[in-house]
C-alpha cells in the first residue's frame, strides 16, 4: 500500500505511533490529546492511537474471546440460541467471525473499556466530535483466521445527505498485527459525498477504467500493521476492507465498539452489538460513570443490570 501522511504515517503505508506512552495521564491532558487526534479524524476518516490498553489485559481479552467464541460456536450449533444471539453478520464470513461481546458477564470486558475509555485518549477522540451523549452503537470482536481472504473495499455506512459522521468505530488490536495477519486497509480522505458518488460508480468506458476502478487504483491507502494494545479510530463512512490472512497459525482478534450520533436514527448498517446490550442504548457519559465508579472499587451497578439480562 501507498504511504500517507496522516498523523504519523509509518513504514510500508501501515501508521506511525500517536499518542502517549501508556502511563497515566491527567483528564485535562486526554482531552488535549483526544482533540488533536478528532482534527486528524474529522480531516482523514481514519486516526492512530497507541497504548489505549495494556499489554497484560490485551492478552487478558484475546484469552477470552477466543474461548468464549469456541463456546459460543458451540452454543449455536446444539440450537441453545440461535446465531445472532452470538455473532455479528461480516462480509466473507469464511474464516472471519463477528463475535458480539456480553457487556456484564465477565469483568475483562469492564476492565478493558475502562482502560480505552478512561485511562486513554481514545474516548476523549470520540467525545471531542460527537459529545459526551453519544451512544454505544457495537460492541463487539473481529476475528480472522489463517486463510480467511480479502474482503472487498467498503463503508461501514452510506454516506447520509445532510448528515456529519454518524458512527466512530474503535479497532484494538489484541496482538501485534503483522502484514502477514490480514491487517485492515484504510483509504483515508473516502468518508466524503463526493468520494461515495465516485465509489458508487462502476460504469466504465469503452476501453476504459470506471470511475470508482480509478478511485482505488489512485487514493494512498493505510494498513493498520497495529502493535498490541494499540487502536485506529474510524469514520464508518471511510472505505476499507480486512486484507487476507496469510499466516500460518495466527489469529488476528480486534477487540472494537462503535458510538452513533444520537442525531441520527438507523445509520444505514446493522449494529454487531448483543441485543439486549443495543437495547439498552448507552450513552458515554454513562458508560464512563459506572465504570469511574468500578475503577474506585464501588461496582458497576448499570453494567451488572445489563448482563442480568443477557441470554
Amino acid at each position: 500500500a501507498n504511504v500517507v501522511k496522516v498523523r504519523g504515517a509509518g513504514k510500508s503505508g501501515g501508521f506511525g505511533g500517536g499518542g502517549s506512552s501508556g502511563k497515566k495521564i491527567s483528564t485535562a491532558a486526554l482531552k488535549a490529546e483526544g482533540k488533536a487526534h478528532a482534527k486528524v479524524l474529522k480531516k482523514n476518516g481514519v486516526v492512530r492511537i497507541d497504548n489505549v490498553l495494556s499489554s497484560d489485559q490485551a492478552d487478558k481479552m484475546r484469552e477470552y474471546v477466543l474461548s468464549s467464541r469456541q463456546a459460543s460456536v458451540e452454543e449455536v450449533e446444539s440450537g441453545k440460541v440461535p446465531s445472532l444471539q452470538r455473532f455479528a453478520d461480516v462480509l466473507l464470513r469464511k474464516d472471519r467471525c463477528d463475535l458480539t461481546m456480553p457487556l456484564g458477564q465477565d469483568d475483562v470486558i469492564a476492565d478493558s473499556l475502562n482502560e480505552v475509555l478512561r485511562e486513554s485518549a481514545a474516548g476523549q477522540t470520540i467525545k471531542a466530535i460527537l459529545g459526551k451523549g453519544s451512544v454505544l452503537y457495537e460492541l463487539s470482536c473481529l476475528i480472522s483466521d489463517p486463510g480467511s481472504q480479502r474482503q472487498n473495499m467498503h463503508p461501514d455506512t452510506p454516506y447520509l445527505e445532510g448528515k456529519d459522521a454518524v458512527l466512530y468505530t474503535c479497532f484494538i488490536a489484541l496482538q501485534d498485527i503483522r502484514l502477514e495477519m490480514g491487517p485492515t486497509t484504510w483509504l483515508p480522505g473516502t468518508h466524503t459525498a463526493d468520494a461515495h458518488e465516485v465509489f458508487q460508480d462502476s460504469n466504465a468506458p469503452s476501453g476504459g477504467e470506471s470511475r470508482k476502478d480509478e478511485l482505488l487504483r489512485t487514493t494512498p491507502s493505510v494498513l493498520g500493521l497495529l502493535p498490541k494494545g494499540c487502536c485506529a479510530i474510524f469514520d464508518s463512512r471511510c472505505l476499507h476492507c480486512g486484507t487476507a490472512n496469510k499466516s500460518e497459525n495466527d489469529s488476528r482478534a480486534l477487540f472494537y465498539f462503535s458510538f452513533k450520533d444520537t442525531k441520527v436514527g438507523y445509520p444505514g448498517n446493522p449494529a454487531s452489538i448483543r441485543p439486549e446490550v443495543g437495547a439498552t442504548q448507552i450513552t458515554m457519559e454513562d458508560l464512563e460513570k459506572d465504570l469511574a465508579s468500578y475503577s474506585k472499587g464501588k461496582g458497576h451497578p448499570m453494567i451488572d443490570q445489563i448482563g442480568k439480562s443477557l441470554r
